[in-house]
């Protein structure tokens, strides 16, 4: 299933709500909770997870993961007020999805 604009950003904000992961692990997260219906690209994740983190509403920290260093993200402060903003909206925008396409029924 391909992303609409400005999904992934969302997705990514609610997955680390969840629990810090590095970038595989929201991956397969992602990959679980949708049934398998989204496949996310790391040409794709890695810019937004940098973009999110220069926007402060992720922080970054190495930690070594049988024996291999890993990048985890965790959701800031400011990154929890942004899910809720934009769930919030994609909540509106969905009800007015709705709306159109059962109109005139």
């Amino acid at each position: 299933m391909d992303l609409l604009q400005g999904t992934l950003d969302l997705f990514i904000l609610r997955t680390l709500a969840l629990e810090p992961l590095h970038g595989y692990g929201i991956v397969q997260r992602l990959k679980q909770i949708s049934n398998n219906a989204l496949q996310i690209r790391q040409g794709s994740l890695y810019p937004a997870l940098y973009r999110l983190e220069k926007r402060g509403l992720l922080k970054a920290s190495w930690k070594t993961i049988s024996g291999r260093d890993a990048k985890f993200y965790t959701l800031t402060k400011d990154g929890e007020r942004e899910l809720e903003t934009e769930k919030a909206g994609w909540e509106r925008f969905s009800a007015v999805v709705r709306l159109v396409l059962e109109s005139g029924k």
